[in-house]
């Protein structure tokens, strides 16, 4: 079984892997897990020494079963699961402490490729086309004259809670975003091309 790496930008930093008691509970947060949830995440995607970063990876050849996502802000990476294999892991950037990413149990409502944000993006000068405003609130910033509001893309969209869902986007190397998981676009194509609506996602 040939597995695929996807490397990120180098910028990425290294975040750890939280370690599960052998009742199949997570330390950190004590939701219930699948038995070896770790071992099999360390056989699937083993981490090269040295690098300053963490590696996505999808290795779904010959694996069936029900498709599910544990997203662990703590850790900040979301798990692709088939059954009970782990298949896929990518890094995440969750929501930061004031748009944190709610916890709870989830299901994929809606898939958009060429999704936007309805509520943020940037405001930009027509005349010299420089942003002027890069963390721009329809709610709370409006365009002036000369100026454009540019609704926020978010490709390769997966709607799970309300306004927030899955998507293309930057990571910083840690939580840092409205409320969305953003993901590097190999592994959010990976996501979007394996989910359907009804999906479930756990987010914890």
């Amino acid at each position: 079984m040939k597995a695929i790496f996807l490397s990120l930008p180098i910028a990425l930093l290294l975040s750890s892997c939280s370690e599960f008691v052998s009742t199949g509970m997570s330390a950190s947060t004590g939701t219930s897990l699948p038995i070896g949830y770790l071992a099999a995440f360390r056989h699937a995607a083993p981490v090269r020494e040295g690098l300053p970063h963490e590696q996505g990876f999808w290795d779904a050849e010959g694996i069936n079963g029900p498709a599910s996502i544990r997203i662990h802000r703590s850790e900040q990476k979301a798990y692709f699961y088939k059954g009970t294999h782990i298949v896929g892991m990518s890094p995440v950037a969750t929501g930061k402490t004031t748009h944190t990413t709610p916890g709870g149990t989830f299901k994929i409502s809606q898939k958009s490729k060429d999704h936007k944000s309805s509520l943020y993006g940037v405001i930009r000068d027509n005349a010299t086309g420089q942003v002027v405003n890069d963390d721009a609130d329809t709610r709370k910033h409006k365009a002036g004259p000369g100026q454009t509001f540019e609704n926020a893309p978010m490709p390769y969209f997966m709607r799970f809670n309300g306004g927030i869902g899955m998507h293309v986007g930057h990571l910083p190397g840690y939580a840092a975003s409205h409320g969305c998981v953003r993901m590097p676009k190999p592994m959010a194509i990976k996501f979007f091309e394996n989910v359907e609506v009804g999906t479930p996602v756990i987010v914890e």
